[in-house]
């Protein structure tokens, strides 16, 4: 790190410690530009792992999407009745449900009926048939949709013809090789439960969350699913990043080629439809997660746990961040504040 770099990350330090009062125990922020570290931040109270929660709607289903799409499995007009025969809405484009313009529900409480004494492979096959029946009103603008995401899972169960988890293990092996990429098998962590960052404590599970998923539904599926459920650590997010980025620029080492990646990272609705490429979040007008300074043609995404990762082609940019600010409760939502801070942050001391 040069004295530059040590400058920034020591400035950066003082204005996140100050603001995260309240708002999350700690903060991890690591940041490439061109390539290269330039800022690597722990604040306040941090763990080795982190619940990625909605990260992993880009970690793990939209780069197993964009390796099928690389192999000719599927293609831009390809329909869920390609793939799927038997479901109740053939007609849905996959691109629909990447931009979250397929029209169905964005979240059912699923946890709140499903039998968990059965596996979570026979829970798979109960959540089938409740996505087969879920109300469906395409309205012509993206509507943020886990249901659209669990759907995608059993697309991609049948493009593999193997069940999801074989699909998240072969996508970890061939392109995160060794990474503490995680997913938690009938909730069963890992690793010590005391390196993992602490959740909420969850009134309906009677529990402190650590190590386990906070999202109920994944949580109820038994860890398992393509809207949530990935641990890691910030090397693994860094390490997502940076593959993402050698992907778009055709670098060697990339595990999906440049075109396939720029297509789905490229705008796919039109700005009043929504702030979507395929699969990745970009920047709303007013209000973006990654605050003011980053381009137009910036890629991300979320997690509600208050995880994040954004990539700025432009100033070839990336950023990291993890963070457990459900931790005093969901319902505080100072962190939507704090997020686009911290990204300002960084490019005005860069």
């Amino acid at each position: 790190m040069t004295k530059t770099g040590t400058t920034l990350e020591m400035t950066l330090a003082r204005q996140i410690e100050a603001a995260i009062v309240d708002v999350t125990p700690g903060v991890q922020l690591r940041a490439h530009a061109g390539g290269a570290l330039v800022c690597d931040l722990q604040v306040g109270q941090t763990a080795r792992f982190y619940d990625f929660a909605s990260l992993t709607k880009v970690v793990f289903t939209q780069q197993a999407l964009m390796h099928a799409f690389d192999r000719g499995l599927w293609h831009a007009g390809t329909t869920v009745g390609d793939v799927l025969p038997d479901f109740s809405r053939p007609g849905i484009r996959l691109t629909e449900l990447l931009t979250h313009t397929s029209g169905l529900e964005w979240w059912m409480p699923f946890y709140e009926t499903i039998d968990r004494s059965l596996s979570w492979r026979a829970r798979r096959q109960w959540l089938y048939r409740q996505l087969q029946v879920a109300p469906c009103q395409p309205t012509g603008r993206a509507v943020y949709t886990d249901l659209g995401f669990m759907l995608l899972g059993f697309v991609l169960e049948a493009l593999h013809e193997r069940d999801l988890l074989a699909v998240w293990q072969e996508l970890r092996a061939e392109t995160y090789p060794g990474s503490t990429l995680a997913m938690h098998e009938d909730n069963r962590p890992v690793h010590d439960v005391s390196q993992y960052a602490p959740t909420e404590l969850c009134p309906w599970r009677g529990k402190r969350l650590q190590g386990e998923v906070h999202d109920d539904n994944t949580w109820s599926f038994g860890g398992i699913s393509t809207h949530a459920g990935v641990f890691g650590s910030i090397d693994d997010l860094s390490g997502f990043g940076l593959q993402l980025r050698a992907q778009l620029r055709g670098e060697p080492g990339a595990r999906v080629r440049a075109a396939t990646t720029r297509w789905f990272a490229e705008r796919a609705l039109p700005r009043e439809a929504g702030d979507w490429a395929r699969g990745f979040m970009m920047p709303a007008l007013q209000g973006a997660s990654c605050g003011r300074h980053f381009s137009e043609r910036s890629i991300g995404h979320t997690g509600f746990t208050g995880t994040s990762l954004w990539y700025d082609p432009e100033r070839d940019l990336l950023v990291s961040i993890l963070s457990n600010r459900v931790f005093g409760g969901r319902e505080n939502k100072a962190y939507l504040t704090l997020r686009p801070q911290m990204h300002d942050w960084l490019v005005e001391l860069l």
